[in-house]
């Protein structure tokens, strides 16, 4: 897969469908590499014209590794939340991660894009539309947040399945926390993984690389990114949120906080959809993201 150097740091990417194709990039989630978007979904988009491209987040994957910045105290940086201090103690931030995006975007002469973003890849999203407008055609906030803190993140249940990590971590391992996790923070019956189809992408993943340590410093500049829910006003493009019911990881009531901020955007909650990407969910969510994005492209054209 190609590797680009953006933003001072190595990049690993991959393009599918024709170079000049409308772009929709697509943005992992935490701790997820690129190789975990559904092939069907990567598919359905390029087959209706568009340029799709993905990557690994920095610290996941096979890009840029920030081991040198060791792993962080998140203790001292939960104490540093009060007094602004955490901000120094983590290695990057969500603020910087978006900066990837738009970097990598602008190289590749895909800017302005339709931007997808699952997880903290909602979050990055919501940042690039925010901080870099230029490279945001539309965007589309999936299973996400701003953090605002009136409103409650995750149930105990699955915040502790978030943080639970193999003492062991073997290839059979991880596999196996994959299954377990997303009986807590996945889809329903109706469209929930297999366990086989859990532990193959799990464990392609772990084959691919993996990372702990930058999971670590991934939870770390997420937890210090200030809140930004009070400037999502300011995003003036197309938005389409989406979210599902059965979210545990990240309730609902986020994804509805994001959409009533954002002027014009709308919002979609699926139905016996939780915190993951099941093949079986695809056609739903294609019903809605393919509709949009057309929608955008057909505005585009009009004002061209």
């Amino acid at each position: 897969m190609p590797h680009m150097v953006v933003n001072d740091i190595g990049i690993e990417y991959e393009e599918y469908g024709r170079k000049y194709g409308k772009p929709f990039l697509l943005i992992c989630g935490f701790t997820r590499a690129m190789t975990s978007w559904p092939d069907s979904l990567i598919e359905q988009l390029v087959d209706n014209g568009y340029r799709v491209i993905v990557f690994d987040n920095r610290d996941i994957g096979l890009s840029h590794q920030f081991d040198d910045k060791g792993i962080p105290d998140m203790r001292r940086i939960m104490a540093g939340l009060s007094d602004g201090s955490a901000t120094d103690l983590a290695p990057y931030t969500l603020n910087d991660m978006a900066k990837d995006a738009a970097e990598l975007l602008k190289a590749l002469d895909a800017s302005p894009a339709i931007v997808m973003g699952t997880s903290m890849g909602g979050m990055i999203a919501q940042l690039l539309a925010l901080e870099h407008p230029e490279c945001v055609k539309a965007l589309i906030p999936t299973m996400t947040t701003a953090r605002n803190p009136e409103i409650t993140m995750s149930t105990p249940e699955a915040g502790a399945v978030l943080m639970d990590r193999p003492a062991n971590p073997t290839r059979n391992a991880i596999a196996q926390r994959a299954v377990t996790a997303n009986r807590v923070i996945g889809s329903g019956p109706t469209l929930q993984a297999t366990d086989a189809e859990l532990r193959e992408s799990a464990a392609k993943e772990f084959d691919r690389a993996y990372r702990p340590a930058g999971i670590s410093r991934q939870y770390a500049a997420i937890t210090v990114t200030a809140p930004w829910h009070e400037r999502l006003k300011e995003i003036d493009v197309p938005t389409l949120v989406l979210h599902g019911e059965k979210d545990t990881l990240i309730l609902p009531a986020n994804g509805r906080d994001v959409a009533g901020r954002i002027p014009g955007a709308r919002y979609v909650e699926i139905p016996d959809w939780g915190h993951d990407m099941p093949p079986k969910a695809v056609p739903e969510l294609l019903k809605h993201i393919l509709p949009f994005a057309e929608s955008v492209q057909e505005k585009s054209d009009v004002e061209a």
